[in-house]
């Protein structure tokens, strides 16, 4: 994490003046200009550099016009790029549609199949309006990572025979079967031209010392390629080399011919392979750019909008089918891409490269693009997924999506895996063990596998097994229990603990995952695994007597509070007691003092992650801190300060606002000439941030790079500000600032979106809140002061 310090322009809405009359309104932001970034610009140069080979080499490997693939890379980065939900996604023609491709060239013929791809964008679009996008994450990754290898070893096998120099054969069978007579009759121009692209692909990554690293950057593919190429030319090899027709004879989409069916079918098999991988690429995209705040999360029905959209449009201009690209993507992503303008130029260089280096692109050898292909095809049997689906004991699913699309063909070796696996599942559901054993005094019953109403009969058998009265664990080793099952296991641990037994349900790990019956017995129908949202507790349908305890303490808020009270006791105090005896041993050391709102929906614990002994929290109306001296001043809250700092050496402050604040807003209402109640009065500390919000002189705070969405959310930020400038001129902690021992932070929470916010500060006039996202490792901000900073205090924020 780095520090962030945002400079601040003169605004250049001339409507600003217009506008501020209405004194608690936030003005429009600046309208936004397309500006590219200097990461994006190198980061489009590096994934151009990966694709142009490539796309070349897809386009040999399906045995379609080499200019399909310089259209659909094209039209993927343009299109795709634009259109689509994923930032960061590069799409392009992929190694895993080239089965597909290669197979619909030879029965439909070129323009058959762009119409087909056309068709299939078509589809795409119709999926992505029934927002069934997310549907496509339910195929078990097994037999996605399957049909990749499947894939990956028809590129192989076919790819081998042009790398030693022959002619690949129309399916995996018939290449397997004529290897034995192309290495009878090798071809040594094509196998060293081969050979070569191969080292360097390999070896070019793995270049050691500082110069290797600056020569890294530049992408293997490309080494791999110029470089055979240019051994090529000098050694005068004669070798089949790219041909580039003339754009004018390129063909376009003609009209489909063919059997319906197969049509279908064709189209069917394009649109699912296109947007399965299109989408999962997205997904990885984002678990690999999970840390940054910069880049947002995909939207997946538009993303395979924007792939509909591509492949529509490289259908029509005879380009090959489009999906989102793992190579280029994760290249993307590591050159330090930003934003989708990355991917947009990419597809800008590749129309370039198109129309102005026909002549250089037609000194590669074929040979060269075909090893490069051929290795790409090897790594997509990834030896980390059969790893994967190995310890997941999905390795059958594997093996069988695998060789079906190898034997039979990709949709054939789909539908293969999904029967397996819907077969392994049910298999699972089925086999179910359950044993009974005692160790020390304690009967253990443990249950293997998924806990379904088949297994209830077992079940009962082996809770019958356990004596009245004794102490029960039962242990569930399984990740389903359908209703029928969780009946009959509540049904059998009331009656067990009616009859004086104790028992309790842990998981596979021993955690305890749900409450002892007994809690029935308070009322309380809510369990442990009940989410805390919305968690309300319901009153018994039928009145029980209770202890004379819970009789005195009638009605609704009473029964909460014994409920609440008889939780802890029973659950959460046998975890908490050795940590509280050792801080009333010791004493409370907390590390810092947080001043928030008082707020019912702010629970300090839960939003930083604290425990016992942490925290020092002092909560009132508006999180205010009344500056030192004033009359009638407040000396709560500097009295709780001035202990915090002198007595328990907290080594930081932080001052936390929130969304929707009463307080803001019965500020922003208040009528200062009508009466003073006591919340007037006190909200009267709250002026300062009134006055600072409504400034026209000040610039608006803004919250991860956006204006306050309304008035009350602009007086929230603001007056977390003003609060710093307060708790600065309390004398513990300025001299505390000078003696360097303390860090002041503030924070924002929204409410709403459960999100957290750190202030970073450039000066005390302005403010910006950046987003805390879920890879923060630690809210680094930081006050420093001394005779150097004359404002007194610089507030760094972080971003992950």
């Amino acid at each position: 994490m780095s520090a962030c310090v945002p400079t601040h322009a003169t605004d250049p809405d001339p409507s600003r003046t217009e506008r501020d009359h209405q004194p608690h309104s936030p003005p429009q932001g600046p309208r936004r200009r397309f500006r590219v970034s200097a990461a994006d610009l190198s980061a489009s140069i590096a994934v151009f550099l990966i694709a142009l080979p490539l796309s070349l080499g897809i386009a040999l490997a399906t045995d379609a016009p080499l200019q399909a693939g310089l259209v659909a890379a094209a039209v993927g980065g343009l299109v795709a790029g634009r259109l689509g939900g994923s930032p960061l996604q590069v799409s392009g023609p992929a190694a895993g549609l080239t089965v597909v491709t290669a197979d619909l060239i030879h029965q439909y013929g070129w323009r058959t199949t762009c119409a087909i791809t056309v068709f299939a964008g078509l589809s795409q679009l119709g999926l992505a309006h029934l927002r069934v996008a997310r549907s496509a994450l339910a195929v078990s990754p097994a037999i996605v990572h399957g049909m990749l290898a499947g894939i990956g070893v028809t590129i192989a096998v076919a790819q081998l025979h042009i790398v030693l120099g022959g002619t690949p054969q129309s399916s995996v069978s018939a290449n397997i079967g004529a290897l034995p007579a192309q290495l009878a009759h090798l071809h040594p121009a094509a196998v060293s031209v081969s050979a070569l692209t191969l080292v360097l692909l390999l070896a070019w990554p793995r270049l050691p010392g500082r110069l290797g690293r600056q020569l890294r950057t530049i992408p293997a593919a490309l080494v791999a390629v110029a470089g055979a190429t240019a051994t090529a030319a000098l050694a005068a090899l004669s070798l089949p080399k790219v041909d580039l027709p003339s754009w004018r004879s390129h063909a376009l989409a003609g009209v489909p011919d063919g059997p319906v069916l197969g049509l279908a079918a064709a189209v069917l098999t394009t649109t699912l392979v296109c947007s399965v991988q299109s989408l999962l690429g997205a997904v990885a995209m984002d678990k690999l750019a999970a840390g940054r705040t910069d880049v947002r999360r995909s939207d997946l029905d538009r993303e395979l909008r924007g792939q509909g959209a591509a492949n529509v449009v490289s259908g029509v201009l005879g380009g090959l089918p489009i999906a989102g690209v793992a190579v280029r993507s994760t290249a993307n992503v590591r050159a330090g891409a930003t934003s989708r303008h990355s991917t947009m130029l990419h597809g800008v260089w590749v129309v370039a490269a198109a129309l102005l280096l026909v002549p250089c692109l037609e000194l590669i050898p074929l040979a060269s693009l075909a090893a490069l292909v051929m290795a790409v095809g090897v790594q997509m049997v990834s030896l980390h997924h059969i790893r994967t689906v190995t310890r997941h004991r999905e390795v059958l699913v594997y093996a069988v999506t695998t060789l079906g699309v190898v034997v039979f063909g990709v949709l054939e070796g789909v539908a293969l895996g999904i029967a397996v696996a819907v077969g392994v599942a049910l298999h699972r559901l089925t086999r179910t063990r359950i044993t009974h054993d005692e160790r020390e005094g304690v009967h253990h019953v443990h249950v293997r596998g998924q806990l379904t109403f088949l297994a209830v009969p077992r079940l009962s058998r082996a809770l019958h097994q356990v004596p009245q009265g004794a102490t029960v664990v039962v242990e569930l080793d399984g990740s389903f229990m359908d209703h029928a099952a969780y009946e009959s296991l509540q049904d059998w641990q009331h009656a067990h603990h009616a009859r004086g037994g104790s028992v309790e349900i842990t998981g596979r790990t021993g955690t305890r995952i749900a409450e002892p019956a007994g809690a029935s017995a308070a009322g309380c129908r809510c369990r442990p695994w009940t989410p805390w949202r919305n968690h309300q507790c319901e009153a018994p349908a039928t009145p029980t007597a209770g202890t004379p305890e819970e009789e005195a303490a009638e009605g609704p808020n009473g029964h909460q509070l014994a409920r609440g009270l008889s939780a802890f006791q029973r659950n959460t105090a046998p975890l908490v007691r050795g940590e509280l005896a050792r801080l009333a041993r010791e004493g409370q050391q907390p590390s810092q003092l947080f001043l928030t709102c008082a707020d019912s929906r702010l629970v300090t614990s839960m939003i930083t992650s604290s425990g016992p002994g942490d925290l020092f929290v002092v909560r009132n109306v508006g999180n205010l801190v009344p500056r030192p001296g004033e009359e009638s001043g407040d000396d709560s809250v500097a009295a709780a300060i001035e202990y915090a700092v002198e007595v328990l050496n907290v080594r930081s402050i932080t001052v936390c606002g929130h969304s929707g604040c009463g307080a803001m807003q019965a500020l922003l209402k208040a009528d200062p000439h009508g009466a003073q109640t006591p919340l007037k009065r006190w909200l009267r500390h709250g002026r300062p941030s009134l006055d600072r919000a409504t400034d026209k002189n000040r610039p608006w705070a803004r919250l991860a790079g956006r204006e306050p969405a309304d008035a009350v959310e602009q007086l929230c930020l603001t007056n977390v500000i003003q609060q710093l400038e307060h708790l600065r001129a309390h004398e513990s902690v300025t001299r505390a600032l000078r003696a360097g021992a303390l860090e002041l932070h503030g924070m924002y929470f929204h409410v709403g979106e459960a999100q957290a916010y750190l202030l970073t500060e450039g000066t005390p006039e302005s403010g910006v809140f950046d987003r805390v996202s879920g890879a923060t490792r630690a809210a680094g901000t930081s006050v420093t002061t001394g005779p150097a900073d004359p404002t007194g205090t610089v507030l760094h924020g972080t971003r992950a």
